[in-house]
């Protein structure tokens, strides 16, 4: 069957990127670093506010009609707007929606953008540090908790992490190398909120969290934003930057639980990838640079294995083999990721694609001659999955 949405394949395309400040940013809001990087991302398209009129967005759980919120603080009235509620997924899906929204001919020009502070968050009294889950406690699931030892999603992916080394021998050997190749991508990142250089011994000597996983297996915690704007490819000939063309996207989202038959395993990644490639017209041989959803170190396992960068049960030995560096087979997170830049809910890996394809970098951490990028966006306790593959455009 062909894929329906071939037809949008690169009539759209993504004209500005902006960030916030990263990391421990005391007294920040989630509403201001999503409001600053916004403003980035629009004066990095050389547009102004008059000129957008579409807003998708999504920023902490407990903030009802987030959307709302942000264009108050931005001054923007929109043609169409909303806030997305799929976890580390909603982040790919907003482009999505602008694209759908654009092309429905709802509006012309979306600010899509994520922002939550975390940190803050989580320091600001001695219960906040002890508390390991970033979503309210009224949302959390009822049965299987603390006290069982489950303790938010760490516990999830961990299971997961256990079932793929039953079935396939991986190794924590495996799981360190994704902690280690994303580390030194980070190095190379001034903004990045890790600056320490990770060997294999030291990751082997990291405070253990839920086993298999210890402190480096896991994501950080931080404040920061980042946005997007996206605009018909059309429009984008006369805009300041290099377009980069939303050529492929895909959803798939395995509600009916992680734990669900061999979702843990074979995740929603599969039929989700398997869309965008479709609707790309090309296939995993072709991408030069993956910004995978490293909330932990297995989840970039099973991804690469599910998005057919290798067979099922050949992620780690992939991953081991060097293929994630910056001059490997698949260069990969090469901002350092969640596991090390910070983690934004997989939005700096969408900037971070865009950049490596605009060629924003030197060589020491360029992509060299980069066109396809893959981004993938992973959430909603774990069953909602987005991926989206970007291509340089311009001439």
């Amino acid at each position: 069957m062909s894929n329906p949405n071939r037809t949008l394949s690169g009539k759209y395309a993504i004209v500005g990127v902006g960030q916030s400040d990263l990391g421990q940013v005391p007294g920040s809001s989630s509403l201001g670093l999503l409001n600053e990087a916004m403003h980035n991302a629009v004066n990095d398209a050389g547009l102004s506010k008059p000129d957008i009129d579409g807003i998708i967005c999504r920023g902490p759980d407990d903030v009802y009609t987030h959307h709302q919120r942000m264009g108050e603080l931005l001054g923007i009235d929109a043609q169409f707007s909303t806030t997305l509620d799929n976890g580390g997924a909603s982040q790919i899906l907003s482009i999505i929606l602008a694209v759908m929204a654009i092309d429905a001919g709802m509006c012309d020009v979306v600010l899509c953008g994520y922002g939550r502070d975390s940190w803050s968050r989580t320091h600001r009294d001695t219960t906040a540090r002890m508390s390991v889950p970033l979503v309210p406690p009224e949302q959390e699931r009822s049965e299987f908790n603390a006290e069982m030892g489950m303790f938010g999603a760490v516990g999830m992916h961990a299971l997961g992490a256990s079932r793929h080394m039953a079935l396939y021998g991986t190794s924590k050997d495996h799981l360190g190398s994704i902690a280690v190749a994303f580390r030194e991508h980070a190095l190379r990142n001034p903004a990045a909120q890790m600056k320490q250089p990770l060997s294999m011994e030291k990751y082997h000597s990291g405070r253990p969290i839920v086993d298999p996983f210890n402190m480096y297996d896991c994501s950080l915690v931080t404040d920061g934003a980042g946005a997007v704007v996206v605009c018909s490819a059309e429009r984008a000939k006369d805009l300041r930057q290099i377009p980069v063309l939303i050529s492929g996207f895909g959803t798939f989202n395995n509600l009916r639980g992680w734990y669900y038959d061999e979702h843990m395993t074979d995740t929603a990644a599969r039929r989700s990838g398997g869309k965008a490639f479709s609707m790309a017209g090309i296939g995993p041989k072709e991408i030069d640079t993956a910004q995978l959803y490293d909330c932990f170190t297995y989840m970039v396992l099973t991804q690469l294995e599910d998005y057919g960068f290798c067979a099922k049960g050949e992620g780690g030995p992939f991953a081991m083999s060097g293929a994630l560096g910056l001059d490997g087979a698949l260069p990969s997170n090469t901002s350092g990721g969640q596991l090390s830049e910070g983690h934004v809910e997989g939005m700096l890996q969408i900037l971070e694609g865009i950049r490596q394809l605009r060629h924003s970098y030197g060589p020491d951490r360029q992509v060299s001659d980069a066109q396809w990028a893959l981004v993938s966006g992973h959430g909603g306790n774990t069953v909602c999955h987005s991926s989206l593959i970007l291509q340089r455009g311009g001439a």
